[in-house]
């Protein structure tokens, strides 16, 4: 007899019912970036061993980004289904290094459907579940920015657990002629699996994503607001905003077909 498949549980018979599609995957989103100064101190304690904190202007750097996405794995069944191929999520990522070489990590992100969860895991991003809004454009009517112009205003929201995670706002001032530069460097982040016996973990590895094909639009920026909340079971005040820099709105694309592991993690002290 045949055994069930699928690239992840729950397999099957023709592995179509697993939660997650075999790569690659291909990304498009709307995003909205907050870039803010914190405790450099505490930014360094989320850090792995094999992964410095940033130097000068960039120590205690940190971006919060809200992400409205739409994914599709390669036959693009998703688009005729849209309810698997949706999804919000917010996320922290802090600027570091790793061979002495620019880099970035995220440390804490939250998403809102099941399927994106469990690919973050597979990629190395601690996803938890949470509910994420963001402000939509349109192009007719007063209910919506139509697209992006100076005095266009954005709000985004994250909560989980009953709880409020995150609250931002970037009004619109022009045409960015930089950027968001803390996510811009190659994402470094921890795929973490825990053992099924005993509390040493199967997997721990420090892995570099991968991406390809990248597009993105005429990023905007101007003036930004940042609240993080203090009830939560992550210490958010630890790395709350000291100084909120700028804010940026834009699209974005790519497609995701693995990443390269860079090192093996120290199992032993990765013990709760």
């Amino acid at each position: 007899m045949t055994p069930p498949k699928g690239y992840t549980a729950p397999l099957s018979p023709d592995g179509r019912a697993g939660i997650v599609p075999p790569p690659p995957w291909h990304y498009s989103g709307d995003f909205l970036i907050v870039e803010y100064r914190t405790d450099p101190g505490a930014v360094a304690a989320l850090l792995p061993p094999e992964l410095e904190p940033a130097a000068g202007d960039q120590a205690g750097m940190v971006a919060a980004i809200f992400a409205d996405w739409q994914s599709c794995s390669d036959d693009f069944h998703e688009l005729v289904d849209p309810i698997q191929a949706q999804y919000k999520e917010f996320f922290l990522v802090v600027g570091c290094r790793y061979d002495g070489e620019p880099a970035s990590r995220c440390i804490y992100i939250w998403v809102d459907k099941d399927f994106a969860m469990y690919r973050g895991w597979i990629q190395g991003f601690p996803k938890k579940l949470g509910s994420i809004h963001m402000t939509r454009t349109f192009p007719v009517g007063k209910a919506a920015p139509h697209g992006m112009h100076v005095g266009a205003r954005f709000g985004a929201t994250c909560a989980a657990n009953d709880r409020p995670i995150a609250r931002a706002v970037v009004t619109l001032e022009r045409v960015s002629a930089s950027g968001p530069t803390i996510n811009e460097a190659p994402m470094h982040n921890t795929r973490h699996f825990p053992a099924y016996h005993g509390l040493i973990p199967d997997v721990a590895e420090l892995v570099r994503a991968g991406g390809y094909d990248r597009e993105v639009t005429e990023v905007w920026e101007g003036p930004a607001e940042l609240r993080l909340y203090d009830d939560t079971i992550e210490d958010l005040q630890a790395i709350a905003p000291r100084e909120t820099v700028r804010g940026f709105r834009f699209s974005f694309g790519y497609t995701v077909h693995g990443g390269t592991v860079l090192a093996q993690h120290d199992k032993e002290a990765l013990k709760p």
